[in-house]
């Protein structure tokens, strides 16, 4: 009588599909250190947005320095959605939908239309988040996925 490897394996008490298989790779999300750990970025980065002089509260673009001098009592709210927006796009347990005050969705181009937002300004809070992951060492590639999803909504959100 002949055994096949399957059944040697049956009887050995192990599965060669089991022992063959990895375990699946973590998602973004949790590699990054999950809900808490993005806030923490998210918070920094909010904070530091602000204070830059391209696209902050002495941006030459009267959009934005309006923005980051009259309306920052909606920055808590808006450090919410962003923290939301990350931990959706990288595969986090939460859903993100945009809205402007109130309850209706809207995308992301229609939320930043009237900030006027010129590519070169897209380009420079796209180095301050990559400026926000280093401050909290995240390594290099989940900072460049985390990157590379945020320029990936570049199109949409730069005013023509």
């Amino acid at each position: 009588m002949t055994l096949t490897a399957a059944a040697v394996a049956v009887l050995a008490g192990t599965d060669n599909a089991q022992t063959n298989q990895t375990m699946p790779e973590k998602s973004l999300y949790e590699r990054l250190g999950g809900v808490f750990a993005i806030a923490a970025v998210v918070d920094h980065f909010s904070d530091a947005v602000v204070k830059n002089p391209v696209v902050g509260r002495e941006s030459k673009n009267p959009q934005l320095r309006e923005w980051h001098t009259k309306n920052l009592g909606r920055l808590p709210g808006l450090k919410f959605m962003r923290t939301l927006w990350v931990c959706d796009i990288t595969g986090g347990p939460f859903q993100f939908t945009a809205t402007k005050p109130g309850t209706t969705p809207l995308g992301l181009e229609e939320a930043h239309k009237d900030l006027r937002i010129s590519p070169v300004e897209f380009d420079e809070v796209a180095a301050e988040l990559a400026r926000s992951l280093d401050f909290f060492k995240v390594p290099e590639r989940e900072k460049s996925e985390v990157l590379a999803a945020f320029a990936a909504h570049k199109d949409e959100v730069t005013g023509d």
